[in-house]
């Protein structure tokens, strides 16, 4: 496996290959990360790893200073997954001057539930994006594959659709949420909760579960009552000590506000301690 730090090496490591498979990271990984590793090793004649925390998608108050970097050990995860290259490189490699230029999503995807607490994190997680499809592809002459994890529903959604209206030659990829075993999503900031926290972690997606089970059970009532629905989920889980951001049913192909027959996913954000989880469920 090839470790590579600046862009110019990341062309060269490619240049042999015809058709590579990205899996961006911001690193600290899990085994859901591994996950995209494998599912991307099939798709492509060579599998990237890119890990780069990327400033432009957390606001002021957020956690990028103290995010975990963990290369060593991401590295040996890779190696041991089956990842041919790594491409992490540093802030000065990967904006050598200030990125004046940044993609815009639309306000109605993006200002909505995670883009609505976090004001410009889309703006900031498609451009880095975008910046490395430019980075991974430059090479290629066949197949483009890029592969993300559904736990960030919302993300892969805002990905999709940017590829889309853009008319870029590449073939995104959701794989599964990946959990452990009591059902927590796993996330690189699951390692923030303490071990009463851990322990208390799996409401959020139990919660999920309930509300939407009620929402199915709705049916046709479900415009009416899904208010109701929302906040007695909301405030069973203030009951318990955390601090929930939303926890909502929306229509899977736009996140919009449901009607009766639509294909439903359930979202829910809260914040345990000081640790915000996010999860979500296809219903």
């Amino acid at each position: 496996m090839k470790i590579v730090h600046t862009v110019a090496d990341l062309h060269s490591a490619l240049r042999p290959f015809d058709a590579p498979a990205l899996v961006p990271t911001m690193g600290n990984l899990h085994d859901g990360h591994l996950d995209l590793v494998r599912i991307a090793r099939p798709l492509g004649d060579v599998t990237v790893a890119s890990i780069f925390v990327n400033r432009l998608q957390f606001g002021p108050h957020e956690d990028f200073d103290t995010y975990p970097r963990t290369l060593q050990a991401d590295c040996a995860q890779l190696a041991q997954a089956g990842c041919d290259v790594v491409f992490a490189p540093s802030e000065k490699d990967m904006y050598p001057e200030p990125q004046g230029f940044k993609v815009l999503p639309p306000p109605e995807l993006a200002d909505i539930l995670e883009g609505h607490f976090r004001p410009g994190f889309f703006t900031g997680v498609c451009t880095v994006v975008m910046k490395l499809f430019q980075c991974a592809f430059a090479e290629a002459k066949g197949r483009r594959t890029a592969v993300f994890g559904q736990k960030d529903y919302q993300q892969q959604m805002v990905i999709r659709r940017m590829v889309q209206q853009l008319a870029l030659p590449i073939d995104i990829v959701v794989a599964p949420t990946r959990r452990a075993a009591d059902g927590l999503a796993l996330s690189s900031r699951n390692g923030y909760l303490s071990e009463a926290e851990r322990a208390e972690a799996i409401q959020l997606s139990l919660a999920l579960r309930a509300l939407g089970r009620d929402a199915l059970a709705a049916a046709d009532g479900l415009v009416r009552h899904l208010p109701a629905l929302e906040a007695r989920a909301m405030e069973g889980l203030a009951a318990r000590g955390w601090q929930p951001d939303y926890l909502t049913v929306r229509r899977r192909a736009d996140l919009q506000a449901p009607q009766p027959g639509d294909a439903l996913v359930v979202l829910g954000a809260a914040r345990l301690g000081r640790t915000r989880l996010i999860d979500n469920l296809e219903v």
